[in-house]
């Protein structure tokens, strides 16, 4: 009884592959900042240290340096934005005017035909995108999808040659403390190549914005202009897109952190074949486990993922987990914090089984888990889940979508906002969430809306 009634006060959250957890206080002190271009300020300095790190020494960090460099690439992204002109001047501009803005940052070549991930936010409103080479070859890029919960993006160049890459690595095998290259454009300084360790795995930096996350953490000096960049292990594979730094001042201090390689690779992949990620979801609600927690549930664990609500219809409650189970594994992956649980299952898809090992009063089991596919999707910037009966009576519909978050800041443009509900995409009807999975956004014709006062409005894609 007492677990029920303590299982209750728990925060909420669903877990799936990119789901939201109340803030980590490791950084409270600290802000967190995406990296974004600056102008460079050369500060002398006459300070030098010599290391005696037998490590260092032995490590060759030469080959992946010359394996990666001529895969990462310059990203220029070029954007109108409206600028609101006050006094004399609405005389000759009017009321407002287009203002040109441009924003620098890296990518990676991921195949020998062009098509390279970077950071959402790098290329974020983007109205033309220009890749430049290591051999300061320009290209134009097209945006072949995005997910903006994942702060990932992927382009694609068109080229008649074979394009240099970095292969995909195994992000789940980086050990902490092992050597790891961030490579990058920091400042507009092409092709730099920083070392560092892996400090830690399975970060989680809601300090950053509202979203799930899983990084990587490493101390290799990461700066504005780094993001969407390459952190490669010694054998100059791919682990990570560099996406973060924590700092006090605005610059690299000391930390920095990138999306591990096993997510983006799933990302990757399911842009390009679905236009969309595809999110599978475990089904459960609750908090990771720790002595304060064990000590008022009276259980053995202090370490693990406690259940506080099973959602119905979803795997865990089909495959008979219970509230007060204590997840310990996924497969082979432990389970010590939440960043654990999401950051694996960010690279699972809906329809996938996995092995669950929990504890139920303090005797272990296993279970496996079908996962199912979330009620809420992300298409062009949009956050969406199906209308409901309320809605539907309301608005006297049978079918839709509504917004529920709105990422794309262009569409703001076009007067789109939450609560909007999505009827057509190309003259198509849409029933609910699933509908969606069927449309790539490079290819839209026009999407209609139904506002919250009850007006219809089409978008005209060109």
């Amino acid at each position: 009884m007492k677990m029920k009634s303590t299982l209750k006060t728990l925060m909420i959250a669903a877990v799936s592959a990119l789901v939201t957890l109340a803030a980590h206080d490791y950084f409270s002190n600290e802000k967190i900042e995406v990296v974004e271009n600056e102008k460079l300020s050369l500060i002398p300095t006459t300070y030098s240290f010599k290391t005696n790190s037998l490590a260092a020494e032995m490590t060759d960090f030469t080959q992946a340096a010359e394996k990666t460099v001529n895969a990462v690439v310059h990203v220029k992204n070029t954007s109108i934005q409206k600028s609101n002109i006050s006094g004399w001047l609405r005389n000759f501009y009017g009321d407002d005017y287009d203002e040109k803005r441009i924003g620098t940052g890296s990518g990676v070549i991921v195949s020998p035909d062009g098509l390279i991930i970077t950071n959402y936010h790098v290329i974020e409103d983007a109205t033309e995108i220009e890749v430049t080479s290591n051999k300061n070859k320009t290209y134009t890029a097209q945006v072949i999808g995005s997910d903006p919960s994942t702060d990932l993006a992927v382009l694609k160049i068109k080229t008649d040659e074979s394009l240099p890459f970095i292969p995909f690595g195994n992000s789940e095998l980086a050990r902490i403390g092992e050597w790891v290259l961030a490579v990058g454009n920091p400042f507009n300084l092409n092709s730099t190549v920083t070392a560092g360790i892996i400090s830690a795995k399975s970060r989680d930096l809601n300090d950053r914005d509202s979203k799930n996350q899983s990084f990587i953490q490493t101390d290799a000096a990461v700066n504005m202009g780094n993001s969407g960049g390459a952190l490669v292990n010694t054998d100059g594979e791919l682990i990570g897109i560099n996406t973060a730094i924590s700092s006090i001042t605005g610059g690299f201090v000391g930390y920095s952190f990138a999306v591990p390689s096993n997510i983006v690779r799933k990302v990757f992949e399911d842009l390009i074949e679905y236009g969309n990620v595809q999110k599978g979801l475990l089904g459960v609600s609750g908090s990771a486990l720790n002595a304060e927690l064990a000590e008022k549930f009276d259980v053995k664990e202090t370490q693990g993922f406690l259940i506080a609500n099973v959602i119905e219809g979803m795997g865990a409650s089909d495959a008979g987990l219970q509230s007060g189970d204590i997840i310990k594994k996924v497969d082979e992956v432990k389970i010590n914090t939440f960043s654990d649980l999401t950051g694996y299952l960010s690279t699972k898809r809906p329809g996938e089984k996995v092995e669950v090992s929990y504890s139920r009063e303090n005797t272990n089991n296993k279970i496996i888990v079908t996962l199912k596919k979330t009620n809420t999707t992300e298409f062009l910037g949009m956050y969406l889940t199906n209308i409901n009966s309320e809605q539907k009576e309301y608005f006297g519909l049978d079918q839709g979508v509504i917004i529920k978050e709105l990422m794309n800041r262009r569409l703001y443009r076009y007067g789109i906002d939450n609560g909007f509900i999505l009827l057509e995409i190309n003259n198509k009807k849409i029933k609910d969430v699933s509908d969606i999975d069927a449309f790539n956004v490079n290819n839209l014709n026009s999407i209609l809306f139904l506002k919250p006062d009850g007006e219809k409005e089409r978008i005209i894609f060109e």
